[in-house]
């Protein structure tokens, strides 16, 4: 419980200084800044995505099942060539803004080795370690850009640019120092006698459902950037940005229970033990992100015009209130995709990902042209909605769990309460 609240502290942390961040760019960038940054970020995002197949959650399921040793190489080799292929595939589709494709295929490379390396720690249940690369990646980057904008005076997207590579930079340096202890371990291969061309057969095997499912569900969330863009232009792309960022500031929870959740998952084979860390997890995330979500609802518009953003982010409020369904939907769901992945059912987690796709296409198109930024936060909400009911259906097939299970009992919060008290009390002695 004491490392779940931790890594929950320290995403919030992170969300803080993201939000202010925000604030900071619309200030210094403008509304088209913003948009040209989230465009730069959707894509290095993609990217990620396809180096993810053997630099991802990867990592931490084939950990508990190799050495840390025979998982290391193959995930570092395949870094440049995954971001490789995704940045071919995306100048052949036309999707890169004009003049950064050397930018996002180096910074595609560097944050995926940082993910990589996190997950390395991640699975060797290094939390600290783990929490301190996210803090070092996403933290940093608020007073780098800072020391940037207001110290050097280089308020543009190359400074932004700049910050990326710094803090990156940084943060792949100290998680590969923090790994050197474990990499330098000689560990005993469960799996002796298999040769390191069979390991690579099933990475693959199961990266790919992976990636597929990871690349799905990023296009189902900055594909609208794409399609707002040809329809309305730089700017709604940055209005929407903003009120994405807003919105998505509240999925540090479930990213920090979800990472959490996977790990524990994938460290025991008991299936009614998995099916009771899932429900357990998922219904703190509903909790927790309905209860953040509420509090963003209540901001006035006022509050984004007048003092966080500027009179160009006028309609702020309507994108966060569009997207708020949406974004508590794709919490919950996020547990269950970690069930999924953690498990071994990979594909059911690639599936939701791709009906939500295939749903936010169908929305989209039919929302977008007539209501354009709004739509757009409407028809992410659908398909993020069908995503977890997906989930659900299969969830419950799969482990016979009845829909009243997803419900929060008196037991459930007996539990938890019982179980900061224990915490408490071992603070204290």
């Amino acid at each position: 419980m004491r490392e779940l609240f931790t890594t929950i502290g320290t995403r919030y942390l992170i969300a803080i200084l993201n939000l202010a961040l925000i604030f900071i760019n619309a200030k210094v960038l403008g509304v088209e800044g913003v948009g040209l940054v989230g465009l730069i970020l959707a894509t290095v995002g993609i990217a990620t995505m396809f180096c993810g197949i053997l630099a991802g959650n990867t990592i931490v399921y084939f950990m508990n099942r190799y050495s840390m040793q025979a998982v290391f190489l193959p995930s570092y080799c395949w870094t440049p060539v995954g971001a490789g292929i995704a940045c071919g595939c995306m100048a052949i589709l036309g999707v890169f803004p004009e003049g950064y494709v050397l930018d996002i295929y180096i910074l595609s490379i560097l944050t995926s080795l940082v993910t990589a390396n996190s997950r390395f720690l991640l699975g060797k249940n290094h939390i600290f370690g783990f929490n301190l690369t996210f803090v070092l990646q996403g933290g940093l980057l608020f007073f780098t850009l800072l020391f940037l904008y207001y110290g050097l005076k280089i308020q543009n997207v190359t400074a932004y640019l700049w910050g990326m590579y710094f803090t990156n930079g940084i943060a792949f340096l100290v998680s590969l120092f923090l790994l050197l202890p474990f990499l330098n371990k000689k560990e005993a291969d469960p799996r002796k006698g298999r040769s390191q061309h069979a390991l690579l057969q099933e990475m693959f095997a199961y990266g790919l459902w992976g990636s597929a499912d990871n690349i799905a569900e990023i296009l189902t969330t900055r594909l609208n950037y794409f399609l707002i863009k040809q329809f309305a232009g730089l700017g709604s792309v940055g209005l929407l940005d903003a009120g994405t960022k807003m919105s998505e500031s509240v999925w540090h929870i479930n990213r920090s229970i979800g990472f959490i959740t996977y790990s524990h998952i994938a460290q025991t084979h008991n299936h009614e033990e998995q099916k009771q860390i899932t429900l357990r997890f998922f219904k703190l995330t509903f909790c927790a992100v309905t209860l953040a979500t509420g509090c963003i609802l209540l901001i006035p518009e006022w509050i984004y015009t007048d003092y966080l953003f500027s009179n160009e982010f006028a309609g702020m409020r309507n994108v966060i209130t569009g997207l708020s369904a949406g974004i508590i939907a794709l919490a919950c769901n996020s547990i269950l995709c970690q069930y999924f992945t953690g498990s071994g059912q990979i594909r059911y987690s690639a599936g939701s990902s791709f009906v939500g796709l295939i749903s936010l296409l169908g929305s989209g198109y039919l929302l977008i042209p007539h209501y354009g930024v709004f739509g757009s936060a409407i028809s992410s909400s659908i398909a993020f909605c069908t995503m977890l009911a997906f989930s659900m259906i299969i969830f419950c097939w799969r482990t016979k769990a009845r829909p009243k299970d997803f419900l929060i009992s008196k037991e459930n919060v007996k539990l938890v309460l019982r179980k900061l008290r224990l915490t408490h009390d071992s603070d204290q002695s």
